[in-house]
This record gives structure tokens, C-alpha cells and sequence, in this order.
């Protein structure tokens, strides 16, 4: 069963083994580049009492009482370009499962709950699974990337 959860600071170190146990082609596409520095990562994506704007989801898979991270989502509120900014994984063994878009669905209800209207993301062109999961969840391309990035965005409606 996948639950997906608020991280919080106890998941620092759990948060950064799942970063770690990433195949290299998945950590390069969710961090645009190589990264090495995962506890330092893991604790940026907690959340922090001075940010109320700004969360982290996790998916996690139950199994006999213990959770494992399967994915995770990364969400942070610009007021200057009023959007929400987001970035997201899963691990390799449960891509094209679902997990991707429980998890951005989980996302953009959050973000509505804050009160925000759009929400933006940046894929490398080169990453299919993002744009089209991008695409399943109702994103667009802006048109703002460049020669190796789309820019994705979407209204957020708010449902009665």
C-alpha cells in the first residue's frame, strides 16, 4: 500500500538512503545535473516553521508497519513570480506505476489549500517520463525554457 505523507525532520536520514539508492539516470533527471551531497539535500527539503509556503511529500510503501520512500515531491511558493516551484522523484522500481502523479495530485490539492493559483516546474527536453507526466497531470509547456529545458506550468483550480 502507498501512503503519502508530509516529510518531517525525523525523515533526513531516510529521505537522503532514498536519494542515494537512485540509479544515476534517475538522480540526473531529478536534480538537473549531478549531486553528491544527498543529507545535505535531504535536509533542505524538510519543512521549516519561517517557510509555511514551502513542503516536501513522500510516498512511502507500508509493508509489516515500516515505511519505505518511493518517491518523493519538493514544492516551494515564489511570491515575486506568484507560482508554487516544484520538483519531483520515484525510485526506479515503481516508475510508470502511478506513484508520479499520486503524488502531484497530492501536491497541487495542498497548494490549493495554501491558497495558489499556478504552479511551474522544469524538466530537462530530454526526460520524456516528466513531460509526460506532466502532460497526464494537465501541464503545459510556457514556452520560457531553453535549448535543454521546458518550463511547465498550471493553473490550479479550486474545487468546491
Amino acid at each position: 500500500m502507498v501512503r503519502i505523507r508530509a516529510a518531517s525532520a525525523s525523515d533526513v536520514a531516510s529521505l537522503s538512503a532514498y536519494f542515494i539508492s537512485l540509479s544515476p539516470t534517475s538522480r540526473n533527471k531529478r536534480f538537473m545535473g549531478a549531486r553528491a551531497d544527498f543529507a545535505v539535500v535531504a535536509a533542505e527539503c524538510l519543512p521549516k516553521t519561517s517557510h509555511p509556503d514551502r513542503f516536501t511529500l513522500l510516498a512511502e510503501l507500508r509493508r509489516e508497519g515500516q515505511g519505505t520512500i518511493i518517491g518523493e515531491t519538493r514544492y516551494a511558493y515564489d511570491a515575486a513570480a506568484s507560482q508554487g516551484e516544484f520538483a519531483i522523484s520515484v525510485a526506479d522500481a515503481f516508475q510508470r506505476q502511478g506513484v508520479g502523479f499520486l503524488m502531484m495530485t497530492a501536491m497541487e490539492m495542498r497548494a490549493v489549500n495554501l491558497g495558489h493559483d499556478m504552479i511551474a516546474g522544469e524538466t530537462a527536453r530530454t526526460n520524456a517520463e516528466m513531460r509526460g507526466l506532466a502532460k497526464k497531470a494537465g501541464f503545459r509547456d510556457t514556452g520560457l525554457g531553453d535549448w535543454q529545458s521546458i518550463h511547465l506550468a498550471k493553473r490550479l483550480s479550486r474545487r468546491r
